[in-house]
């Protein structure tokens, strides 16, 4: 049994919060917590947030016991990019892209 949890348009880059990912992949779910919450990166509140809504779900929508979750599988994917114009010298102009992902989340018991 499997629970998700998924997240979308988080306005920071897929490539930061991929970093994050890779910390907590294949963790307990109380160790993959004290990663995020000691892990200065700011990614990691979105990821936080995301896993406890998983854990929420696993516990109450399919009756699974905390103790025994772990993050099966984590991924993150680019959402639209917000485009913005920065003006520069002499009339031009420089485009600014801001970023969005698209978080999803994996917790399965272990045997």
């Amino acid at each position: 049994m499997e629970a998700t949890a998924k997240v979308t348009y988080v306005r920071m880059s897929p490539r930061k919060v991929q970093i994050v990912l890779d910390l907590i992949r294949n963790q307990p779910v109380d160790k993959a917590m004290a990663i995020l919450q000691y892990t200065p990166k700011a990614a990691c509140e979105p990821v936080l947030k995301l896993l406890k809504s998983a854990a929420a779900n696993a516990e109450n929508n399919f009756d699974m016991d905390p103790s025994t979750l772990y993050v099966k599988a984590c991924q993150v994917g680019p959402g639209p990019i917000l485009k913005r114009i920065r003006p520069r010298a002499q009339g031009r102009a420089y485009r600014i892209n801001k970023r969005t992902s698209h978080i999803s989340l994996t917790l399965a018991e272990k045997e």
